[in-house]
């Protein structure tokens, strides 16, 4: 094994903190990750790694090194895709949530592969956030506020949000005229996974946002089942339109207060601050914000 593919070795089993996950990354036998490791540290003359039972850590001669092995690395990646005729290649891990998806980027991906087919896309879907660096994970789409973290940002859409219900659901409890005339009603509530915390309702009133919290029928975590408890009838909601387009098209909902929208949710790309982008995973970025563009109608 040369040395620059060493370095990518030993700067997966940093992220991976395991053997085993940075060999399977990696298409390599264990025997063989073990072996290169070994052999890194024989000719640096010291200690790179930390191997306990359950995890792998760098040491700080570790740390100092995975920082200098990665603005190799870059400098490496950067400097052959600067030759004319170069494209992106290798394998691009992303997080998304599949709803936005299958609905934003699933469309236009045979045309993202016919212009890099040097790139093989390998999509998990999920709604957590997640160490992306340690995971494995280039870069993770993701919509609503954001938190505080480490990570960058790219805004790629803002989806416009209402609130909606079924017409069986209306004709029992009433369609509310105002956000004070929601007494009595239910909602199909969101729970957050991090926190076990229900989403309240928001509505723009006045300049300002104003929050409802409003008992449930159902709560859920996950979008599907989300969709599918409004469709049922079980109480109010707000999503994006782009859920419920055909929904309200067909009159299986209908928009309610319509003069009090929720705020519009942003949509972004999530990726490392502290690693220089990959030609796969910068390529990835411009197309997936052009294809937001594309489908939101934003200039």
């Amino acid at each position: 094994m040369d040395r620059l593919d060493a370095m990518r070795l030993f700067t997966r089993i940093v992220e991976r903190r395991s053997f085993t996950l940075a060999a399977h990354d990696t298409g390599l036998p264990r025997s063989t990750v073990t072996h290169a490791m070994q052999d890194m540290e024989a000719r640096l003359g010291v200690k790179l790694l930390q191997r306990t039972t359950r995890v792998v850590r760098p040491t700080l001669d570790g740390e100092a090194y995975y920082r200098r092995c990665l603005s190799i690395l870059d400098d490496v990646e950067e400097a052959e895709g600067a030759f004319s005729g170069a494209q992106p290649k290798g394998l691009l891990r992303v997080e998304v949530q599949g709803t936005l998806a299958r609905h934003f980027l699933l469309p236009g991906l045979p045309d993202f592969f016919r212009r890099y087919p040097g790139i093989e896309l390998s999509m998990s879907e999920s709604d957590r956030w997640i160490d992306l660096v340690q995971e494995g994970v280039d870069c993770a789409l993701r919509w609503g506020r954001l938190r505080d973290s480490d990570l960058a940002a790219r805004p790629v859409a803002m989806l416009e949000r209402l609130t909606c219900a079924t017409p069986g659901y209306l004709a029992r409890h009433g369609t509310p005229s105002g956000i004070d005339s929601l007494a009595g009603h239910r909602v199909v509530g969101l729970r957050s996974i991090t926190t076990g915390e229900l989403a309240p309702l928001e509505f723009h009133c006045d300049g300002e946002v104003r929050t409802v919290s409003l008992p449930s029928t159902l709560s859920v975590t996950g979008t599907e089942s989300y969709l599918a408890g409004i469709r049922l009838g079980l109480g109010l909601a707000q999503v994006p339109r782009f859920h419920v387009d055909s929904d309200l098209k067909s009159g299986a909902l209908v928009a309610v207060l319509p003069a009090f929208p929720p705020p519009s949710a942003p949509v972004s790309l999530l990726y490392p601050r502290s690693r220089q982008l990959s030609p796969r995973v910068r390529v990835f970025l411009d197309w997936a914000a052009r294809e937001f563009a594309a489908r939101t109608g934003a200039p």
